[in-house]
């Protein structure tokens, strides 16, 4: 069994045996603490509060669920029980990355090493690095420090993907709050640059944290602003049209893109960036996991009328969509590929021409034969009904290239 974290001192890591606590509130093992004190530190090691009171509590309580839970039969070998001489303490571990001035750039992987070994642990050891402030302080050193001056340097790129996989690490189990440091214009900043400068794990890494941003309520407005922030935008949409090259940059580039289309005022900019070009390349050379979230941020796109215009004038986006009705896999995206073509074809012939020529017909009488949505089944069969009143007013489109044959 892996010892709780609870009953770990937070200097020493090891389990305690003679807990006691601050005036802060934090417990720690005598021991532990008193040689931090003795080290001449007048601070609390987990909050770095000035200790105005030096006095230690014993805390009688958590030695009685400590000595509880040793009685019910745990068996722990001795090398669970504590950790090596080697094993930094989490005080430490915090010391380095508050000070990257005062460290070199070989401690500071090594201290984003340690953190990544702890943060992919278990939960109780991400709950334990998220109780004591890591996940702020990785997005401080990331984000609020210059780790970026002019080219981003082979050591800075390693520090930079280190520091986002622990926070990508920590991301689901904590709130996100100490995010919103990115709507100061500065640490926006050194995320645009990571975007312009980064190598595709940076990018791709980045893309993953966007979608976590737009997926909580308490980064709300920070999604407003990165859904207008035109470097990010651009290096998205890069990511985007590089399927063929770099296939999972661009299927989390999807993603982000899909979560910020989720508030309406970012969709005019996202547009105008060039989405809805990009997603139809996308969706031309991929059969990724990612293609039903791309059909359904084309559909809420194209609610603009930019939007619509956008895709008129994108070669082979009819034959995109037709190829995307019917999946047998994917009603989601089935659903969401039918929408895109009755908002189109709703207000454009030469799209309905189009769609029929790429045999959308026959598509559609498919989907509708399959165990498809509700909603999928009452748009294919008013795509449908539109589609036959061209039939009507020129019986020629009933020839066979076109999909569909005279009764």
């Amino acid at each position: 069994m892996t010892i709780p974290y609870l009953f770990r001192c937070p200097i020493s890591l090891d389990i305690f045996t003679d807990p006691v606590t601050l005036s802060t509130g934090q417990t720690y093992d005598r021991s532990s603490i008193e040689k931090w004190l003795a080290d001449g530190n007048l601070t609390c090691p987990v909050t770095m509060q000035k200790l105005q009171d030096l006095s230690m509590v014993p805390n009688h309580t958590l030695r009685h669920l400590i000595n509880q839970w040793m009685l019910m039969g745990t068996q722990l070998s001795s090398s669970r029980m504590t950790t090596t001489d080697e094993e930094p303490s989490l005080a430490s571990l915090k010391a380095m990355l508050g000070t990257p001035e005062q460290t070199t750039v070989a401690v500071r992987l090594q201290t984003l090493d340690k953190i990544i070994t702890l943060s992919e642990d278990s939960d109780s050891t991400r709950a334990c690095l998220i109780k004591h402030g890591f996940y702020p302080l990785l997005v401080e050193f990331l984000f609020g420090k210059t780790l970026i001056v002019g080219e981003l340097l082979p050591e800075n790129a390693l520090l930079v993907e280190k520091a986002l996989k622990c926070i990508l690490n920590l991301t689901l189990c904590t709130r996100l709050s100490s995010l919103n440091m990115l709507k100061e214009e500065q640490n926006l900043a050194s995320l645009s640059n990571l975007f312009h400068r980064g190598g595709i794990k940076i990018k791709t890494s980045l893309c993953y944290l966007i979608e976590e941003i737009s997926s909580s309520p308490e980064t709300r407005e920070l999604v407003s602003i990165l859904g207008q922030t035109r470097p990010i935008l651009q290096g998205l949409m890069s990511l985007i049209e590089q399927t063929s090259v770099h296939p999972t940059a661009s299927e989390a580039a999807v993603k982000a893109i899909s979560g910020l289309c989720g508030l309406d005022l970012n969709r005019e900019s996202i547009v105008k960036e060039g989405a809805i070009r990009g997603l139809i390349m996308y969706l031309s050379k991929s059969e990724r996991s990612s293609v039903s979230r791309a059909l359904s941020s084309l559909e809420v796109l194209l609610g603009l009328e930019s939007g619509k215009q956008a895709l008129l004038s994108t070669p082979n986006a009819a034959q995109v969509l037709v190829r995307m009705i019917f999946r047998r896999s994917d009603p989601k995206g089935s659903e969401s590929a039918v929408g895109s073509l009755l908002i189109i074809s709703c207000g454009s012939l030469r799209f309905r021409e189009e769609i029929i020529r790429a045999g959308v017909v026959i598509q559609l009488l498919l989907l509708l034969q399959s165990q498809c949505s509700e909603r999928a089944k009452t748009q294919a069969r008013i795509l449908l009904k539109l589609l036959s009143s061209m039939w009507i007013e020129d019986p020629r489109i009933s020839h066979f290239q076109y999909g569909l044959f005279d009764s």
